[in-house]
C-alpha cells in the first residue's frame, strides 16, 4: 500500500530512496491515512462549492429573470454610475451580512459594528492598560533582579575575603599551636635535664605556676585583713588619747 501510494504522489519522478523496516513502513503508512483523510475531506469541499455555486448562480439567474422581465430591468440597460452604486449596495449588504438591502437594516447592522467596535476600543484600551502594568513590574523586576545580582556579587567578593582571611588566621593558629607544642617539649626536656643535673623539683615550671597560683589566692585573703589593719592604725595608741579625741569631736559638733 505504501509503496504504490508513493508512485501515485510522485507521478513519474523516482521514489526517493529510504531505509525499508517496520517502523518507516508505518510512519509511511500514517502518513498515507492523513493524506487521503485530507484528499477526501478537500473533494467533499470541492463538490459543496460546487453545489454552492450552482444554487447562487440558479438564485442569480432567477432573480435577474424576475428583474428582466417583470420590471423591465436589464444589467446592460443601466448606466455605469448605477452599475457602481448597485455593486457598492451588494458589496456593502454581504459586509454587513444584512438579510436584505432595507435602510432599517442597514442602520441596525452600522449600529451594531459601532458597538462591536466600541467594545474593541474598550478592550483595547483595557489590554494596553494592562501591558503598562505589566512593563511597569516587569521594568522594576529586573532592575531588582539586577540589584540582586549586584549584592550576589558583592557576597561572593566578601566571602571569597573572609575565606582567605579564615585560612591565613587557621594557618596561624595552627603555627602557634605548633610552637606551643615545641616549647613545651622543649621545657619539658630542659626540666628533665636539669631534674638530672640535681636540680630542686620546686623551681620546676609547673611548680613555679603553682606557686604563682597559690601567691594569688594568698594575696587575695591577705586584702580585707589589710583593710582591717588600717582602720585599727587609724586609732590613738591609750585610752586618754582616745577620750582626748571624743572630747574634741564633741567640742567640734
Amino acid at each position: 500500500q505504501v509503496t504504490l501510494w508513493l508512485k501515485k504522489l510522485y507521478g513519474g519522478v523516482p521514489i526517493p530512496e529510504y531505509e525499508v523496516n517496520e517502523r518507516t513502513v508505518d510512519i509511511l503508512h500514517e502518513i498515507m491515512e492523513s493524506n487521503e483523510e485530507r484528499d477526501k475531506d478537500v473533494m467533499l469541499l470541492i463538490e459543496d462549492m460546487k453545489d454552492r455555486t450552482s444554487k447562487c448562480e440558479a438564485e442569480a439567474d432567477y432573480w435577474q429573470e424576475i428583474l428582466g422581465e417583470s420590471l423591465g430591468f436589464l444589467e446592460g440597460s443601466m448606466s455605469k454610475e448605477a452599475n457602481d452604486d448597485l455593486t457598492d449596495l451588494v458589496q456593502s449588504a454581504i459586509e454587513l451580512d444584512v438579510e436584505d438591502t432595507s435602510l432599517t437594516s442597514f442602520y441596525s447592522a452600522i449600529n451594531d459594528m459601532t458597538l462591536e467596535l466600541y467594545k474593541t476600543k474598550s478592550k483595547n484600551e483595557e489590554m494596553e492598560q494592562k501591558l503598562r502594568t505589566l512593563t511597569k513590574k516587569l521594568t522594576s523586576a529586573l532592575m531588582v533582579e539586577k540589584q540582586l545580582e549586584k549584592d550576589i556579587e558583592k557576597l561572593k567578593k566578601s566571602q571569597v575575603a573572609q575565606q582567605a582571611k579564615a585560612e591565613t588566621q587557621s594557618k596561624n593558629m595552627k603555627f602557634l599551636e605548633d610552637k606551643s607544642k615545641d616549647l613545651k617539649i622543649r621545657i619539658s626536656d630542659a626540666e628533665a635535664k636539669l631534674l638530672a643535673s640535681g636540680l630542686d623539683q620546686s623551681l620546676t615550671h609547673e611548680a613555679l605556676v603553682k606557686s604563682s597560683e597559690e601567691l594569688v589566692a594568698l594575696r587575695e585573703k591577705i586584702e580585707p585583713l589589710k583593710r582591717e589593719l588600717a582602720s585599727y592604725l587609724d586609732l590613738p595608741p591609750s585610752i586618754p588619747l582616745a577620750q582626748v579625741k571624743v572630747e574634741e569631736a564633741r567640742k567640734e559638733l
